[in-house]
């Protein structure tokens, strides 16, 4: 075999594990831990319904104010035990006033702006509940979320929860909700999965919970808060629940341009997450949760995309070099899914009943970001944790 095979295959072996042959790898761990290990009972952490903050981070979000505090109302947990916290920091619009009407609510505000890191950091010293929850202003919580919540920290091991993510879907839908809810569907499974063989990679902010004494202040240039927070708990020995029936909705991306803003921004904390939490990368010392995190997170945050848009000229070149069957079957079946991705694209701003047509398209446009992060990370003023969000459809 040459040097230029040996590439190709490893090239290709990287790119499958990485979005489809982990999934496959983990379904069957799972499968067989179930099947020979003993599930052990854990005492309860607590007899009694614990007292929670709901954290709810807004910068300008007026116009969702009282669809959050409707939502935040019809939460079914005794309204003694549940404490509502606002921090606004930096808001300009008229989101305090219209929280001064809930009395039920603390808000937490000064007028420096200083990114949600910044402001997680500040809000915490004032909460005193033993289980804080994280949610954002534009998602809703189904009514059964922090009982479900609650119930997971009874294992005394668990140290975070994790939520999860819907988009609202539609009958026919664009290319920025259609792909981002099918790649939501594709990650509950692997959180679901990863949690059950040992612990979930990390926590989506739109909804998670933590031990409010297991909080670490970050640094505020932080992209991804709710990972890195998450991480570092799971870090310290305590394991990230995977809880489908605590969900958060929200609405789609608005259109590929505020997703493209959204995808860039992640990637940029995935590579800076990957330098930050550093030590976890020894198997040795953090066994299967290294595993998972290089796995789950790692690979696609750094070496994965690139391998994947250098497959192509690299079966190009073995073609010339080697008129195999085998390998001009692989480079056609590369060019149709190049070409589905630009028959994606083309369709990008219409709303289809088939929504898997922009599967090829996503997935290129994700891992295309990815690379574009690296260079907005690189040009990122260090301290600065503010960044614009994405605007999203209105229900």
């Amino acid at each position: 075999m040459s040097t230029i095979e040996i590439i190709f295959w490893l090239f290709l072996f990287v790119v499958f594990y990485t979005y489809l042959g982990y999934g496959i790898f983990l379904y069957f761990l799972v499968l067989i831990k179930e099947c020979f290990v003993k599930k052990t009972v854990t005492p309860s952490a607590f007899t009694d319904l614990p007292e929670v903050t709901l954290l709810i981070a807004a910068y300008n979000e007026e116009d969702i104010v009282d669809d959050k505090m409707l939502n935040t109302r019809s939460l079914d947990y005794p309204k003694e035990m549940l404490k509502v916290v606002w921090i606004t920091d930096g808001t300009t619009d008229a989101s305090n006033e219209k929280l001064a009407a809930y009395n039920e609510v603390q808000v937490l505000f000064e007028p420096a702006r200083q990114g949600k890191t910044a402001a997680l950091n500040r809000a915490i010293p004032y909460i005193k509940s033993p289980i804080v929850v994280f949610t954002d202003a534009n998602t809703m919580l189904n009514s059964l979320a922090i009982t479900e919540i609650v119930n997971a920290f009874r294992d005394v091991k668990t140290g975070c929860v994790a939520g999860e993510k819907r988009i609202a879907s539609k009958e026919k839908d664009s290319a920025s909700s259609g792909g981002e809810g099918i790649y939501w569907k594709y990650e509950s499974i692997l959180k679901s999965l990863d949690s059950r063989l040992y612990s979930a990679v990390g926590a989506a902010g739109e909804l998670f919970a933590i031990r409010r004494e297991l909080f670490e202040k970050m640094d505020k240039d932080t992209l991804l808060d709710d990972f890195i927070l998450s991480m570092k708990i799971a870090m310290k020995g305590y394991k990230i629940c995977y809880c489908s029936n605590a969900y958060a909705i929200e609405t789609g991306t608005l259109n590929m341009a505020e997703e493209k803003k959204r995808k860039i921004r992640i990637a940029a904390g995935g590579v800076q997450s990957v330098y930050r939490l550093a030590p976890l990368l020894n198997v040795f010392k953090y066994g299967v949760l290294s595993f998972q995190y290089i796995s789950h997170r790692v690979l696609r945050w750094t070496i994965t995309p690139v391998l994947l848009f250098l497959l192509f000229p690299v079966n190009i070149a073995l073609v010339i070099a080697d008129n195999s069957i085998l390998y001009s079957i692989l480079l056609f079946m590369q060019v149709l899914f190049y070409f589905l991705a630009l028959l994606g694209k083309h369709y990008e701003g219409k709303e289809l009943k088939n929504k898997f047509i922009f599967i090829p398209h996503y997935f290129l446009f994700m891992n295309l970001n990815v690379v574009k992060g690296f260079f907005y990370l690189l040009k990122k003023k260090r301290g600065d944790g503010t960044w614009d969000k994405s605007q999203r459809m209105k229900n």
